[in-house]
């Protein structure tokens, strides 16, 4: 149990102009059908149908002729009626979507009155696919290490990152963006036969569920946004936000929960033994790097990534405190083989965040917010996802920012630690998003919160999202505690990678 759970979280680490061409001009599209069949023969995914549609390269010249194809999912109500449609996105940007309907199985409120429709957006899963050749910066140099020396490997790292990407996934490239495709989604609607649906979208598909809302107002019912980025503001900002998000999550939950269970795991008996456990063990690292049975091989910053993306859910905590403790303690437990996230979602995320909206700023700007950064938040202070960005070649995008004019209702749900998309950028979103609904879950810090374990947060979701009841006022729910060594509450978008690593996508 362990070496998975340890192994699922190694792969999730492996891993962002207004005038369009009115919908009658992709008529033709709008009339394709769609051929469903069993995804797989893998035991467990029977209600599990998959598809395919085709789409505009580009929706501003969609007469041209070149055409993509976008991979998409569903499951279906055992009695084969449907109320409604329900899309969902987990993610990235540049997750692959179609395990996610999966995970509603176990909400039958929802799963048995509703289609329940996964989608590989434009660039990634088996859509077709952007990539990065390979190549991803974010691990090849230690960030902490300010020195001149490594500021230029760190910063030449992210201006080959753009090179990369951008040479590497070619034409299409230029055009994974939101904006082309939330136009992919509404198409969708249209090819399924329906005059509105509604959406579940999780960390980065907030924005995309924002954004589809604000380009789509009238064909979307209900929009349910979960783990909230600042979806008002541009990538920079929701990615600038995300450092102290983690060390919030670290020092709060993680090294004290850790420190209590010292018998299991030998790491430091307060959270400040722990936390200097995990920088002598880092400190160690830099100079001699540790070769898992597999063959990956930890370093500094693989450690650091390794331990902030156990941060997402409470089921992590034991795995990445397992996994700390093997390397700080080195032969003390065995490790199964992980698998890897494919690079095409590093390709879609690097397309989507560079290509959407502007970036602020050029190296010496960088260097400074990184310095800064790194003081203050250490985990992953360094980390500047959106770094690459300001050597990227932007196409010309204009991104409507969503401020929920026309839209009916939105349900915005958010824990107060969340280690990637911090209270604060959902509360800024919030103010500026009209006609939402805050439900904030206190004492909680998992990414992704509906779909699993917390009965107050699914009632009010499933009342809205099923029964149409939009709450009156913003409202909390209280959070799960943590649980004990050996215990499991379940995360929705960590079953959904489960999921996919099971199926092999």
């Amino acid at each position: 149990m362990y070496r998975k759970r340890i192994a699922a979280t190694l792969t999730a680490v492996t891993a962002t102009s207004l005038l369009v061409a009115p919908p009658a001009q992709a008529a033709g599209l709008a009339d394709q059908k769609i051929a469903w069949e069993q995804c797989t023969d893998e035991p467990g995914f029977e209600r599990l149908q998959c598809g395919s549609f085709t789409a505009p390269m580009d929706w501003h010249n969609p007469r041209n002729g070149k055409t993509i194809t976008i991979a998409v999912s569903r499951t279906v109500p055992k009695s084969g009626k449907a109320k409604s449609a329900v899309f969902t996105n987990p993610g990235g940007p540049g997750g692959e979507g179609r395990t996610m309907p999966m995970v509603f199985l176990d909400r039958p409120k929802l799963s048995e009155n509703a289609e329940v429709y996964g989608i590989d957006v434009r660039g990634t899963g088996a859509s077709d696919n952007v990539t990065c050749g390979g190549y991803q910066h974010r691990f090849t140099v230690d960030w902490r290490d300010r020195s001149r020396a490594n500021l230029d490997l760190v910063y030449g790292g992210m201006e080959l990152q753009a090179k990369f990407c951008q040479t590497k996934s070619g034409e299409l490239g230029r055009y994974i963006t939101t904006e082309q495709t939330v136009r992919d989604l509404d198409l969708l609607r249209q090819v399924i036969g329906r005059k509105k649906v509604s959406w579940v979208g999780y960390s980065g598909g907030s924005w995309m569920g924002a954004h589809y809302a604000t380009y789509f107002p009238k064909t979307l019912d209900k929009v349910v946004l979960d783990s909230n980025t600042e979806f008002t503001e541009s990538w920079q900002e929701v990615f600038d936000n995300l450092p102290p998000g983690a060390e919030l999550r670290f020092r709060a939950d993680f090294l004290p929960w850790v420190a209590k269970y010292d018998a299991v795991f030998h790491l430091g008996k307060t959270a400040e033994e722990v936390r200097q456990t995990y920088e002598s063990t880092r400190a160690r690292l830099a100079e001699q790097p540790f070769t898992l049975p597999d063959g990956t091989v930890v370093t500094s910053v693989l450690l650091d990534a390794l331990i902030f993306t156990g941060l997402y859910s409470k089921d992590s905590f034991e795995p990445t405190a397992q996994l700390l403790g093997m390397i700080a303690h080195p032969g003390v437990q065995a490790l199964a083989a992980p698998k890897q996230y494919p690079d095409r979602v590093m390709g879609t995320q690097m397309a989507i965040v560079c290509n959407d909206t502007p970036f602020r700023g050029d190296r010496k700007s960088l260097e400074r917010e990184g310095n800064r950064s790194v003081r203050k938040n250490p985990l992953v202070g360094g980390f500047q996802v959106t770094g690459p960005c300001a050597w990227w070649d932007r196409p010309d995008v204009n991104l409507k920012r969503p401020n929920g004019k026309g839209v009916d209702s939105a349900l915005m749900v958010q824990s107060v630690r969340d280690p990637a998309t911090p209270l604060a950028g959902a509360q800024r979103a919030h103010a500026k998003f009209a006609n939402s609904r805050l439900l904030t879950v206190r004492d909680e810090g998992d990414h992704g919160i509906y779909g699993f374990g917390n009965g107050c947060v699914n009632d009010v979701v499933e009342r809205y999202l099923v029964d149409g009841v939009v709450p009156a006022k913003d409202l909390s729910c209280p959070g799960i505690p943590l649980p004990e060594p050996g215990q499991s509450t379940g995360n929705p978008l960590a079953k959904a990678r489960e999921l996919a690593v099971r199926l092999g996508w």
